[in-house]
Parts: structure tokens; C-alpha cells; sequence
């Protein structure tokens, strides 16, 4: 079985939801990246994929590491991916580009659908599970007057 190195990004809009993509002629979706370069580095790889599926310019203080997770393949016989998997918020809306066939939002209080891809349902949103709780508290720091 064959090995992708690939590099993703989890981009949230300013509701919390999650930003997936789905490749033309596939049915998963997953998050937007792609596979590495050879001498490439996950940062860097998933700044290039964002701009060319989504026009998307983000700098490196943007992104920030989630975790790396090994998971079967969405869209490849016999293969795993090992990817690195960022997080980032979403300055602006974007539109498919490149191989990309369809956006979809990802909201946490609603049912996933079916076809998620295994990295990205089985690894990343278990992963997300803390941040998501986080954002969805509503804090307000009270002054105290001293």
C-alpha cells in the first residue's frame, strides 16, 4: 500500500463553520490541500494548495498546526495519507478553482453527511471536538472596578 503526503487546512468562517471541498469527478469531501512536493514542507504545500483551489493567500503566522493523522485514502485504491493538518481562520469568502468541483460548509450543530472522506471524519473533526466546544462558549470578562 502506497503513502501521500499531503498537507491540509481546516478554514473556519467567522460562525465556526468548516470549509470542505470536493475534487471534480469524486464524491468525498474533504478538506482543501493537496499532496506535498518532494522537498516541500507541509507549510508551505498547504499555502501553495490553498492558492491554487481557492485563490486563498494566507501567511504563515495564519496557520496553525493540528495535528498529523494517517487515514485510508478518499479518492486513491490502496493508499494512505499521512497528512499535516492546519487551522486557520477564513479572512474572506472563495470560490472553486483549479480541480475543485464543490464548497461545502461544515456546522457542527447539524448531521455530518455520509461521504466525508476517512482523514477528515475519522481523525480531524474528533481532533477539532475541543476547539469547536471553546468557540461555541460564549465568555464575557465582567470589570470588576478594581
Amino acid at each position: 500500500m502506497s503513502v501521500l503526503q499531503i498537507a491540509a487546512a481546516c478554514l473556519l468562517d467567522q460562525h465556526g463553520r468548516l470549509l470542505l471541498v470536493r475534487k471534480r469527478g469524486t464524491l468525498a469531501f474533504m478538506l482543501p490541500g493537496g499532496k506535498r512536493e518532494t522537498g516541500e514542507s507541509a507549510l508551505a504545500a498547504v499555502q501553495r494548495e490553498l492558492w491554487e483551489e481557492l485563490q486563498l493567500q494566507l501567511n504563515d503566522a495564519d496557520l496553525t498546526p493540528l495535528g498529523r493523522f494517517h487515514a485510508v485514502a478518499a479518492n486513491e485504491v490502496d493508499t494512505w495519507v499521512d497528512a499535516e493538518v492546519f487551522i486557520a481562520e477564513l479572512p474572506h469568502t472563495v470560490h472553486a478553482a483549479a480541480e475543485l468541483e464543490e464548497l461545502a460548509w461544515l456546522e457542527r450543530d447539524r448531521p455530518y453527511p455520509a461521504n466525508l472522506a476517512p482523514l477528515l471524519r475519522d481523525h480531524v473533526l474528533p481532533a477539532l471536538q475541543p476547539l469547536a466546544r471553546l468557540l461555541a462558549q460564549d465568555v464575557h470578562t465582567v470589570p470588576t472596578g478594581q
